[in-house]
């Protein structure tokens, strides 16, 4: 609708209503206290984003320190069976070296003792190691007891003992006494009496002839 002015007068304007100070500052205030909060919100986010990627790639490190940690325990539990295996081997072996170091001793020490010995014979031998049992006969208790000295005197065998003595009975008209011991057997170390033997031998005892003979000369 078209309004007509009859009347020739310029119109008034509208007069704008100034707005207070106080609502201007709040207005200020308010405004940067969002973009503050807003800012403040932004470096929070920021740094929780920051902090969770490197909370991640601590993981991922970790997990990966892990699974090299897990293949190195794979490989040393692999080198312990390893290890046992050749050790069980090796124990074995020595076991054997030992088994086998000293039979020809053994069985000549073992030989004089029984020849030495007077009315006694053995009739089993057992050795495990260094360990010894033997079984014999004597014809009496004297002839047990001297062969468990001779044993005892020989270097080659320690710890005699005795573990079984009896009368057989089975023959009456004989005299017999079963009887079991145990020794370990050792190869004898350098005997000290050697020197002693090997000095009378090796003593001036030719020299004082040769002293006359020098003075002869002269």
């Amino acid at each position: 609708m078209i309004r007509i002015n009859l009347l020739g007068r310029a119109r008034p304007k509208a007069q704008r209503q100034a707005v207070p100070l106080e609502a201007t500052l709040q207005i200020v205030f308010f405004a940067a206290s969002l973009l503050l909060s807003g800012g403040v919100l932004y470096y929070h986010w920021h740094s929780m984003t920051q902090e969770a990627i490197e909370v991640q790639n601590h993981i991922r490190r970790q997990q990966g320190e892990k699974a090299r940690l897990e293949q190195l325990k794979a490989q040393v539990d692999q080198f312990e069976k390893q290890r046992a295996v050749l050790q069980q081997r090796i124990s074995i072996i020595e076991q054997l070296q030992r088994n086998r170091t000293g039979g020809q001793e053994l069985l000549d020490a073992l030989a004089n003792t029984v020849t030495r010995t007077d009315t006694l014979w053995l009739t089993s031998l057992d050795r495990k190691g260094d360990a010894l049992t033997m079984v014999g006969m004597g014809g009496s208790l004297n002839a047990v007891a001297n062969f468990i000295t001779e044993l005892k005197h020989s270097g080659y065998f320690d710890q005699v003992e005795i573990k079984q003595s009896a009368q057989d009975d089975k023959d009456p008209a004989v005299q017999t006494f079963n009887f079991t011991l145990t020794a370990t057997f050792a190869l004898p170390k350098s005997n000290p009496a050697a020197p002693a033997q090997v000095t009378p031998a090796t003593t001036a005892a030719p020299a004082p002839p040769a002293k006359p003979a020098a003075i002869g000369k002269g």
